[in-house]
């Protein structure tokens, strides 16, 4: 039995002047990362800080990279999901989960930012997120 709910996970948005900020939370919440991209001409760079023997780190980061590089923006991640004796699959399932609703998240701001103005806004199909968080 997988003791993760998608409805468990949140993602939420704060504005934060022409800056976003994303907070990612599930099961026990905490702080795990945090994870700044900004945009450097054309790239997407990234700095992240995380609580030592916290995982949330491997995907906090490409989070920020493509909300960044997608919304042209500087984006924070701050992420904190912690389940009690994950197993792997469990893992690969909070992953999938997050992976979902990020890709959700960047689809309505895309389709927001197409009524808003008549410039196209395209995002590019990034594969899904695969990391695997070991303890």
């Amino acid at each position: 039995m997988n003791p993760v709910h998608p409805d468990d996970i949140v993602l939420s948005e704060t504005e934060v002047g022409r800056d976003l900020l994303l907070l990612i939370t599930g099961g026990v919440r905490h702080i795990g990362a945090a994870s700044t991209a900004y945009m450097d001409g054309d790239l997407a760079r990234v700095m992240t800080s995380a609580v030592p023997h916290h995982k949330e780190h491997t995907i906090s980061e490409a989070i920020a990279l493509k909300a960044a590089a997608a919304l042209n923006r500087t984006v924070t991640v701050v992420m904190g999901i912690h389940y009690d004796d994950l197993s792997t699959e469990g893992i690969l399932a909070v992953v999938n989960i997050v992976n979902d609703k990020v890709e959700q998240y960047l689809v309505q701001k895309a389709e927001t930012n197409l009524k808003r103005s008549p410039s196209p806004c395209v995002i590019d199909t990034i594969e899904p997120l695969t990391y695997i968080l070991e303890e």
